[in-house]
């Protein structure tokens, strides 16, 4: 039971919820049934089918309908006298902001995906308010502490990456049914439903082929006396034959290698493609994201692996619904693992290339699981979760820093215990973001556009929003509505300059100082120029360092880009292990020793002390999968010094 004192903090509170989804269900109710009395959840995503078996809150008719106001609704109905305030809107919208933020004692994430984490997590910072942060993956969780100055903040550490391919491995060489998603999803599903201006490499093949398959876009490109069978047969010939063929002129490449077996399309259907008797437009959904190939062919069991035939005849209908059925969204689609005939059409593509170069076929729930990197979640461990969520913020609501813990739901007991708690470490003194510690990129300054360095640096890997970039006093680049239309233009037509060629020249031994006004978070960016780059290793041409990389896990994540943070796993483990039809990551890293001290050590130490050294402590690490919520990663301790966890 709650002291009377512990009952005064809780009901005079006014909580923030990040998330409205597995984790944040549980959370709200368990907030609602712990006494707490100020609640507001933002949300912006929409209430799907498949959110049912876990989020309880919902049910069938709420589906479509916003999260966060149907888990208000819902929760009301058993705590009618408390003040719940739903928004259905994203985190990152602008009415979010420090001060917005700054009205809340505590804030508590649900969330799904790396980039919102670090938004929140900068806010928090910015505003002072202490950050709850929580995830979840099967029978693994994890809950923890992010006190401005006491405690590392979330990106003190870094974070997993998922693993990216080499251009020519997706293209040419696949050896793995994840290269043929990646493929399929990155490469075909864009080039021939996304944006076609967009740069992309699918027709990439070894340096010896004599170039005889058409590179010209008009293979893409529906002419006037092709219906649409005519047109997908012509796609399917060049991707999955000719294409083939011309991979297969370099005999080098192929000389340790099993050669790839160009298919097309006549030896598959040799006639004109038909439906089977039975199927009907009528079993393709009204909603544009449900259509479906399967139910117009009859195919019912997402489980069933398809065969080569089937698998032809999936890509065949697909393409045709999509040039039929939504066609005002081709030309700007993106893939989307909850887009039934996008997934259909990436499973069939995938198995088609898989059986040209040999690699077993999967079913389309396995196909699904690789290509949006899916890992089912336990509604148990939510509820687990949510429950250590409320411990830790009734701790931080009444300033009890010595007893903050970090902890973490095992699936297999150690030392008897499911859940291992931790105590929090001090901030990172080389966290980039809450000690505003220098980075350094060595980028070509010569050759490397401002563009690169906005997109592949400041946006993706330091995960602004709407950044300002400045070199010394001179404003070389800013992103915002309220610019006048002279000024905009300005800025856009640096984006294309070279870095040395900018208004205010950026070179080697230039710093640069780049913001996100709306996060309230800034940093400084040393340059070093660098002539050449490796183009398997170093793909974006360019090398942030001081924010400590990882080592990549292996996922099905896009081709060519490049992830963000690290992760890390129990020696000896170096494959993707696939576990109830689910790609289950590990990653490597080394255990960072020598340089954290336990919180309670800086709050008993005058002067803070000197570093002791972290070794033993058992340390989890986050991963985010972009899926409902976040897989967990573990250490082994070390072996040499144990330490007992309390």
């Amino acid at each position: 039971m709650a002291s009377e004192e512990q009952l005064k903090t809780i009901e005079g509170a006014k909580v923030l919820m990040v998330g409205a989804g597995g984790i944040g269900c549980e959370l709200l109710k368990t907030l609602a049934l712990s006494g707490f009395r100020d609640i507001h959840i933002i949300d912006m995503d929409t209430i799907e089918v498949s959110n049912l078996n876990r989020q309880f809150l919902f049910r069938q008719s709420h589906v479509g309908q916003s999260k966060a106001k149907v888990a208000r609704d819902a929760v009301l109905k058993f705590r009618p006298n408390i003040n719940i305030t739903p928004y259905h809107a994203n985190v990152k919208d602008p009415m979010f902001n420090m001060e917005f933020f700054k009205d809340f004692n505590v804030v508590l994430n649900g969330l799904d995906n790396l980039d919102a984490r670090r938004h929140v997590n900068r806010l928090c910072l910015a505003a002072e308010v202490p950050l709850v942060e929580s995830g979840t993956t099967g029978f693994l969780g994890q809950v923890t502490v992010h006190v401005k100055g006491k405690t590392e903040c979330y990106e003190c550490q870094p974070k997993p990456t998922p693993k990216t391919y080499p251009v020519c491995t997706i293209t040419s060489t696949p050896s793995k049914f994840v290269h043929c998603i990646v493929w399929a999803k990155d490469l075909l599903f864009a080039k021939l439903f996304g944006d076609r201006t967009r740069e992309n490499d699918l027709y990439v093949r070894s340096s010896d082929a004599d170039g005889s398959v058409k590179h010209s876009e008009d293979i893409f490109e529906q002419s006037a006396d092709e219906d649409l069978e005519q047109y997908g047969r012509k796609i399917y010939d060049n991707i999955f034959g000719h294409s083939i063929e011309a991979t297969l002129s370099n005999e080098e490449t192929w000389r340790n290698r099993n050669k790839p077996k160009p298919i097309y399309i006549r030896d598959v259907l040799p006639h004109k493609f038909a439906k089977p008797n039975g199927s009907s437009e009528e079993n393709c959904a009204n909603d544009d994201t449900n259509i479906s190939a399967m139910a117009s062919l009859g195919l019912k069991n997402p489980q069933d692996v398809w065969s080569l035939e089937e698998s032809t005849r999936i890509f065949m209908e697909a393409l045709r619904l999509f040039n039929e059925k939504r066609k005002k969204d081709v030309g700007s689609l993106i893939f989307d693992k909850d887009d039934q005939l996008a997934v259909e059409f990436v499973t069939a593509a995938a198995n088609i290339r898989a059986s040209s170069f040999g690699i077993p076929l999967h079913s389309l729930f396995e196909a699904k699981g690789i290509a949006g990197n899916i890992v089912h979640a336990v509604a148990t461990t939510n509820a687990i979760i949510a429950g250590l969520i409320v411990i830790e913020a009734i701790k931080v609501l009444q300033g009890d820093a010595k007893k903050y813990r970090m902890t973490y739901c095992v699936e297999h007991p150690l030392r008897k215990m499911l859940l291992m708690p931790v105590e929090p470490f001090e901030p990172n003194k080389s966290c980039y973001v809450c000690s505003e510690t220098p980075l350094l990129l060595e980028v070509n300054t010569r050759r490397s556009k401002l563009r690169d360095v906005v997109e592949k640096i400041v946006r993706s890997k330091l995960g602004m929003n709407f950044p300002l970039i400045m070199q010394g006093s001179n404003l070389i680049f800013e992103v915002g509505d309220d610019l006048e239309e002279d000024i905009a233009a300005s800025y856009a037509s640096n984006l294309e300059k070279v870095l040395s060629e900018l208004p205010a020249p950026v070179t080697g031994g230039t710093m640069l100082t780049v913001e996100d006004l709306q996060q309230e978070f800034s940093c400084n960016i040393n340059i070093k120029h660098r002539e050449e780059f490796d183009e398997e290793t170093e793909p974006d041409g360019m090398v942030l360092s001081g924010w400590t990389p990882a080592a990549p896990t292996e996922k099905a994540a896009h081709a060519i880009s490049n992830g963000e943070g690290t992760s890390s796993a129990p020696p000896g483990t170096s494959e993707a292990e696939i576990v109830d039809d689910v790609e289950i990551v590990p990653a490597q890293t080394d255990v960072p020793v020598g340089t954290k001290r336990k919180l309670t050590e800086i709050l008993n130490s005058k002067d803070g002390g000197s570093d002791d050294v972290r070794q033993g402590k058992r340390a989890i690490e986050v991963d985010d999968n972009g899926g409902d919520d976040d897989v967990v990663l573990m250490l082994e301790e070390n072996p040499e010094k144990k330490k007992r966890l309390q």
